[in-house]
């Protein structure tokens, strides 16, 4: 049965979008599934995200059903992500878009790391975790993208593979509703949802990608990716200069503070003008940083699906180019741009405003050759010294040298095999080494490299002339996140770096941060902003003080309580001026060493909605240790929508005996605002 079900599907995947009709229906009804072809059920233990409780393809009955089958690292994929939005608005509770993420890296597999892909990308539909491609074998899939459409009934109706313009899925779609609505069959009642970080109030910054650091004029340029925004600050005090973008997603030019940009990342600088790869608005765009304002040079806003072939010169704002992903200078003011969509290095001459694709062919594999010859895949990083153009081609993970001068191409890290597959995290020379997914590589005048290695989450060292790599700093444990010597810090999916002097920057994405590496002094430290009040969008609530526990540790006197029923007792006491934010959620995990506290499983989680809260606690003659992991969002009591957080660990030496005073374990925090100016600015 299983071999029929996926010849059929192969039999559908030929057909693009087209299908036949089911039994005691029109005849040749193109919007009805097979009968014989039921959808298969989901696994019933797999990880799902966005909703309460896993969905079935039994109670999805009356949903049109699009399964997107993807990886988070695939430009393709990501591609697809504004259709699969423009879809769900379309037709609204009609259409359930599943997310079914059969991960490439190993890294893509850990759930975790899954849920900050949903937020960053900003995905409202449910996404199941198949890292051991269980569902995705059940359907016969073999490539990313793949779509699988079910329709009401919850039969097949059309299987395709690669990108699908919306127009295609709206044309079958579209039909489907209108004929399952006709015969009442279409349901549009809407779909629980839990969606990931919904409760979350933001950071200073957001998934930040890359960042430039320019001794010159001693200033940092930071890409703060999901707000939409570049912020440039001081190299030396890290003051925030100026914010250009709105922190709203769109495509608009004009002043710093009208501008829009759509998840912009690679930054190049040439004297007053800043160029921006504006990925998701497969734009290159120019700010004058003298008179204030943001063009774009390249690209029209929308994605460019034609394949140039290299060296046909193109005028640059009015030819679609695909996700650009950085940006960097070579000889003669020649501007490279990462072309990570369509897997090529191109040339913008921003005096003649032509742009030309000039590495690679635009097939997507590892293959070292002519510049022209040579085939990349998904170029992410750029760095230029001395007529040679680094690039970090992340889905080969490898770094790879183009010699512009001896017209060649060579692999410095990574795999030298033709193996897109072929990846992991092991130092050493060329062909020995592996790297999984970089996506940044700096360096300085001369010397070695560094390397972002983003899906070890790890910074690497990189000696061009022995082509030779190792670990500079990172656990390569993902979601980690520690300051201090380069042997115990840890990133989380860094994605941009850059050198100055000893500093080497690196915009650590996942962790929302900017990290500083002192390659002098061997330690690392979180860049902290002396005014990030000037971080602030309007209309939104804003974090200050980070998003990770700053080792505040609160360890309190031993207390003897009483046995029996018992309560913790948490107060909080807030400075003059402050209120708690009643639109975060704050909460406090609770934790023991021993069992002469007894917590109930169902209650070590508690959410703060007070300040004082009283959690119920058995309590049994002994010794223990009770811990807490406190969140507490609080806000300025008249400019509500600047926050700052409070984030502690809780320790409590506690005794329980029969000559306690009382059951009560009592713990008081109170709170002291940073040095931070709160007023306007």
């Amino acid at each position: 049965m299983m071999r029929l079900l996926k010849l059929l599907l192969l039999v559908l995947l030929l057909l693009p979008l087209s299908v036949l009709a089911q039994e005691g229906d029109p005849v040749n009804n193109p919007y009805v599934g097979r009968v014989d072809l039921p959808a298969p059920e989901f696994p019933p233990d797999l990880d799902w995200i966005n909703v309460t409780a896993p969905l079935s393809i039994e109670s999805l009955r009356g949903k049109i059903v699009l399964l997107d089958f993807w990886t988070y690292g695939c430009i393709n994929c990501i591609h697809m992500i504004p259709t699969l939005e423009r879809l769900e608005a379309q037709y609204g509770n009609a259409l359930v878009v599943i997310g079914v993420h059969s991960a490439k890296f190993e890294n893509e597999g850990e759930t975790e790391n899954l849920r900050q892909i949903v937020q960053r990308y900003e995905l409202h539909h449910p996404v199941i975790n198949d890292s051991g491609f269980r569902v995705w074998q059940t359907y016969g899939v073999r490539a990313w993208p793949s779509f699988v459409l079910i329709d009401p009934r919850g039969n097949v109706l059309a299987m395709q593979a690669g990108e699908i313009p919306f127009e295609a899925f709206d044309r079958v779609i579209g039909g489907m509703a209108e004929y399952f609505d006709s015969v009442g069959e279409l349901n549009r009642d809407p779909l629980e949802l839990a969606l990931e970080g919904a409760n979350a109030i933001g950071g200073l910054l957001s998934y930040p990608g890359k960042v430039l650091a320019d001794e010159a004029s001693n200033r940092l340029f930071i890409a703060d990716t999901n707000h939409h925004r570049i912020i440039v600050a001081d190299l030396t005090t890290y003051e925030v200069q100026a914010v250009i973008g709105t922190g709203a997603r769109g495509f608009t030019d004009g002043a710093f503070d009208a501008a829009q940009f759509n998840k912009p990342q690679g930054l190049a600088l040439n004297g007053t003008d800043l160029y921006v790869a504006d990925t998701e608005n497969h734009a290159v765009r120019r700010i004058n940083l003298a008179d204030e304002t943001v063009t774009t040079v390249a690209g029209t806003g929308a994605q460019g699906y034609t394949r140039y072939t290299v060296g046909e010169p193109q005028p640059a704002s009015s030819t679609a180019i695909s996700s650009p992903w950085d940006v960097t200078f070579g000889a003669d003011n020649t501007l490279y741009v990462a072309m990570a969509g369509v897997h090529q290095i191109w040339t913008l001459d921003v005096a003649n405003n032509l742009i030309t694709p000039t590495i690679g062919s635009g097939r997507e594999a590892l293959v070292n050759s002519t510049l022209l010859e040579s085939d990349l895949a998904q170029p992410s990083g750029l760095f230029f010294r001395d007529g040679v153009l680094y690039f970090a081609d992340s889905e080969s993970s490898t770094v790879r040298a183009a010699d512009t001068n001896a017209d060649q191409l060579a692999t410095l890290a990574g795999t030298l095999d033709n193996n897109l597959f072929d990846f992991g995290d092991m130092d050493g020379a060329a062909g020995v080494s592996r790297l999984q997914h970089p996506l940044g590589v700096t360096g300085g005048a001369a010397g070695d490299l560094f390397v972002a290695d983003t899906y070890n989450s790890t910074i690497k060292r990189l000696d061009p002339a022995t082509s030779t790599i190792t670990t500079l700093s990172g656990s390569g444990s993902p979601g980690g996140y520690a300051d201090g010597p380069l042997d115990e810090a840890e990133f989380d999916e860094p994605g941009g770096l850059s050198l100055a002097g000893n500093r080497l920057f690196v915009a650590d994405t996942n962790n929302h941060a900017i990290r500083v590496i002192d390659l002098e002094a061997g330690t690392v430290v979180t860049l902290a902003f002396p005014n990030p009040e000037a971080l602030q969008i309007a209309d939104q609530p804003t974090v200050i003080g980070g998003n990770h526990m700053d080792d505040v540790v609160l360890t309190l006197d031993p207390q003897t309580v009483a046995a029996g029923d018992g309560e913790i007792v948490l107060r909080i006491t807030l400075p003059e001026g402050y209120k708690r934010n009643e639109r975060a959620m704050s909460r406090v995990d609770w934790n023991n060493a021993d069992e002469a506290i007894e917590i109930a499983e169902a209650d070590r989680a508690q959410v703060i909605d007070g300040l004082e809260i009283r959690l119920p606690v058995t309590l049994h003659e002994g010794e223990d240790v009770l811990y807490g992991m406190m969140r507490l969002y609080y806000c300025e009591a008249v400019n509500e929508s600047l926050c700052l957080i409070d984030q502690i660990e809780i320790e409590v030496p506690v005794t329980v005996s029969a000559d306690g005073a009382s059951g009560e374990i009592v713990i008081d925090r109170v709170i002291v605002p940073p040095d931070v100016q709160v007023g306007s600015f």
